[in-house]
């Protein structure tokens, strides 16, 4: 079967005026038009092709990349607003459609919102949503505590940022470990913190435990080094002044720092961090 608003390898099974229609194992058939045509492109070859619903609804396929598949959440810009709903660029010739039902409020013209792409079961048609958290899973966790996660931050709450974790589960970051601006669309890496019992994940943007001592050390060292001898940055300092300068939390650099006076390569001052040997 084709499986619309996702990839399809599908074989070129005959050419027409209007373009080559394609099939899947099952025979389903498939036209890609003539403006997606490469003159490498032969009957019995396999490609991979996006497969879509076209202004008729009726599945299309297309070379091109989309922003979005199904099942999946992007940042995206909205087009054109009319009566029955929003209209988003997704990469295609046809717009992608957010009826006002999926809208958790109103969109406008120009702005981006992170959205995720379904088969509505009514209308068997692609619909995007920014009701994001219908579509969020934490009940099947398919993290753990301490895992590297990929992020798409969708919205800033009283408690931090909200983030879409391995476009699948939701995440919480904490306002108060933030040193860096986020906004709705960013795409980062970030980390596990805790799973707490409900299944709620806290994320962080660094690395948990010793494993991310050792690198900073080394990192704070380098820049000691780099300052002829002398870095101005101390206990002191802001957290905000630390992560701006290292990108690292300010938990970090004193654990970081601690484990280098220890060994005996810096010495502490209310200035700042001195080589050791420097004046």
């Amino acid at each position: 079967m084709l499986f619309i608003g996702k990839y399809n390898h599908l074989t070129i099974e005959r050419v027409t005026s209007v373009g080559m229609f394609l099939s899947d194992v099952e025979g389903e058939e498939v036209l890609l038009p003539n403006q997606y045509l490469t003159d490498e492109m032969q009957v019995g070859d396999n490609i991979k092709v996006f497969v879509y619903l076209d202004s008729e609804d009726r599945p299309v396929a297309t070379t091109e990349t989309p922003k979005i598949i199904r099942n999946e959440f992007a940042f995206l810009e909205v087009k054109d607003v009319s009566e029955y709903g929003a209209f988003m660029d997704w990469g295609l010739i046809k717009d992608l459609f957010v009826p006002f039902r999926e809208q958790s409020k109103p969109m406008e013209i120009g702005e981006w919102y992170v959205v995720f792409l379904y088969m509505d079961q009514k209308t068997s048609r692609l619909l995007a949503s920014t009701r994001i958290d219908k579509f969020v899973d934490n009940e099947r966790l398919t993290v753990k505590e301490g895992d590297e996660v990929d992020l798409l931050i969708w919205q800033k709450t009283d408690l931090g940022y909200n983030a879409v974790v391995n476009q699948y589960h939701k995440g919480l970051i904490y306002g108060n470990e933030v040193f860096r601006e986020l906004k709705a669309g960013d795409s980062l890496k970030g980390y596990v913190k805790k799973i707490r019992e409900d299944n709620r994940l806290d994320i962080s943007l660094q690395k948990a435990g010793i494993e991310v001592i050792e690198p900073s050390a080394n990192q704070i060292l380098e820049e000691v080094k780099k300052g002829n001898g002398f870095l101005n940055l101390s206990d002191s300092s802001s957290p905000e002044e630390i992560y701006k300068r290292l990108q690292i939390s300010k938990k970090v650099f004193k654990k970081a720092i601690g484990a280098l006076y220890k060994q005996g390569l810096i010495k502490l001052a209310n200035d700042g961090i001195y080589l050791v040997g420097e004046d």
